[in-house]
């Protein structure tokens, strides 16, 4: 390994291990955009005075996101001695007196405790593993997650960052491309298209400077796993991109942040400078001659920018509109010159397969996708959060046993994968696979990881309506087909809500089905794919709205409520007494 970066690692691991030598209390807060949501700015704050005012010893810091969204803020603490760490729950700031009060005694807090992830499991609190959130997870990307600190570079390099781009730096750029392609690994981002190959086509292009974009666009609603990797292990992903440089003889490259994800965008680029500032990046990096620049862009907000041409437009500085294909952009992309673009959790796996290779990284999964595969999941759910897991379970584990069942005691009705352009499917389909290809085979992906589940309380009509109105106001206006085929969608879908439905519309939204495949780009081609699903499984839904005039769920203002929607009304004392 380069002698540079061997003591770059051996002077971080020393510095983490004096970190937990130092007898000192560790207190770490997640710190990422859903705890941020539920108060644990606050919570952290209240930390640092409370362990002050007691006179504890205690350092206290952030970390990423142990994926126990619904259970926010989540709180470790570990004790002086090193031997016992505890992770714990829902720690509001009106909980911090209490917990304090614990840390002070030397004692735990089973009342909020989790598991221990560190040291003996106690009569009160199991080990985190045993945890059934934890249960069949299998942590490679989300490793570092809840145990490092996202803003110190040393954290990372102390836990095995660099290890892999040290790696490929011994190696030519087709030896990266075969372990890579040896791996198995797909893109991420819902195609799957092998990662190896898309890195290939770039070494192989004739014209230069060659550039790397990581598309961190994820706009899918119910969606975060990206932002979950950005803000909780950034230099996974820019290691990632420089092994990705590498292998394709890249000269520069963008990291494309979307707008709402400001958390992600300041701590990717703290994250870049720390990478400079150590010389990971830039001219001659360090000392091998191999230069690579890095830079982390911020998008306008504009959904389809999350579409690899849309997003080389936007950087390029026009209206950020995707391009008619071919070229592709591994001729012609980013200023006309050869670009490679994939998504965030496809870089992030590259750091993984180098340093401990493709089979290592393969063997995980005995599905046709290799590796393992980060999945969010919201909805009508009792534990809204984030996964990481082998490809291959069903979609009802992801229900049952990490998001906690229903939240209602009304039966599910159906999920929605892959984002607003993929469609809506029953609830007697929830026992596919969490695989590409039972998607593929419904005109369907599973994209990015969103899972959204809802119960028999939602309209599909009112569903269909938030889905096509997104896709409307996110067209980019390039083509009519798009633009206008949306619009026409829409006006059907509110007057169906609104009570004025006509025999016609379902023959018109078949036209509009068959229409709108001929639009320029997989924004508009996929945007009806929630009413062409929905009508295979939900026709008779569109028919009480349309001929009867009824939305069972009791949604739509302008028809009279149905069966579901009166069993979830509060009933009277008296009725419910007969």
């Amino acid at each position: 390994m380069n002698a540079r970066l061997q003591k770059l690692i051996a002077d971080a691991k020393a510095a983490w291990q004096a970190e937990q030598a130092s007898g000192r209390v560790r207190i770490r807060v997640t710190l990422d955009t859903s705890s941020i949501a539920r108060g644990a700015e606050e919570t952290l704050a209240r930390l640092r005075e409370a362990a002050a005012s007691r006179k504890i010893d205690a350092d206290v810091g952030i970390t990423g996101s142990w994926g126990f969204c619904w259970l926010e803020p989540c709180v470790s603490v570990r004790s002086a001695a090193g031997t016992h760490a505890v992770l714990y729950g829902n720690v509001t700031p009106d909980r911090v007196d209490e917990l304090i009060e614990a840390i002070a005694a030397g004692r735990d807090l089973p009342s909020l405790a989790l598991g221990v992830i560190e040291g003996n499991a106690t009569p009160e609190i199991p080990l985190l593993e045993d945890h059934p959130f934890m249960k069949g997870q299998v942590r490679r990307l989300m490793a570092n997650l809840g145990r490092t600190d996202p803003e110190n570079i040393d954290h990372y390099l102390a836990h095995g960052g660099y290890e892999g781009f040290g790696k490929a730096l011994e190696m030519d750029a087709e030896a990266i491309v075969k372990e890579v392609l040896d791996s198995g690994l797909g893109g991420r981002g819902g195609g799957g298209f092998p990662t190896g190959r898309k890195w290939d086509f770039l070494r192989n292009a004739t014209a230069s400077p060659r550039y790397l974009i990581c598309n961190a666009d994820e706009g899918d609603p119910g969606a975060w796993v990206n932002r979950i990797l950005m803000e909780g292990d950034p230099h996974l992903i820019i290691e990632g991109m420089l092994i990705a440089a590498l292998a394709s003889h890249a000269d520069e490259g963008y990291i494309y942040i979307r707008y709402e994800y400001p958390l992600a965008f300041e701590r990717m680029k703290k994250a870049v400078a720390q990478a400079y500032e150590k010389g990971l990046l830039g001219k001659d990096i360090l000392g091998t001659g191999k230069n690579f620049e890095l830079i982390v862009f911020l998008g306008a907000g504009a959904y389809v920018c999350g579409e690899e041409t849309g997003l080389i437009n936007s950087i390029d500085g026009y209206r950020g509109m995707p391009r008619i294909k071919p070229p592709f952009p591994a001729q012609a992309g980013l200023w006309n010159k050869p670009t490679n673009v994939n998504n965030v959790e496809s870089y992030a796996n590259a750091p993984l397969i180098l340093r401990n290779g493709a089979q290592w990284w393969s063997s995980v999964s005995d599905a046709k996708e290799k590796g393992t595969k980060m999945f969010t999941f919201s909805g009508h759910v009792k534990q809204a959060g984030c996964i990481e897991i082998p490809f291959g379970p069903k979609v009802r584990t992801l229900l049952e046993q990490y998001a906690g069942g229903l939240s209602g005691d009304l039966p599910l009705k159906g999920f929605q994968p892959g984002g607003p352009l993929s469609g809506v499917l029953p609830a007697s389909d929830i026992d596919l696979t969490l695989t590409l290809d039972p998607y593929r085979e419904r005109g369907m992906f599973l994209g990015s990881g969103g899972v959204v589940f809802f119960d028999q309380s939602a309209c599909i009509v009112d569903l269909c309506l938030f889905f096509l109105g997104f896709c409307e106001d996110e067209s980019c206006g390039r083509c009519t087909t798009c633009h206008g085929g949306t619009q026409r969608a829409v006006e059907i879908l509110r007057r169906i809500a609104a009570g004025g439905g006509r025999d016609a519309d379902l023959d018109n939204f078949e036209k509009l089905i068959g229409t709108l495949v001929w639009s320029n780009c997989l924004h508009g081609q996929f945007a009806m794919t929630s009413i062409k699903t929905s009508l295979k499984t939900f026709r008779d839904e569109y028919v009480e709205h349309i001929v009867d005039k009824v939305c069972r769920a009791g949604v739509c203002k302008g028809l009279m409520p149905g069966r579901w929607a009166r069993r979830a009304a509060p009933q009277p004392a008296a009725a419910a007494a007969d």
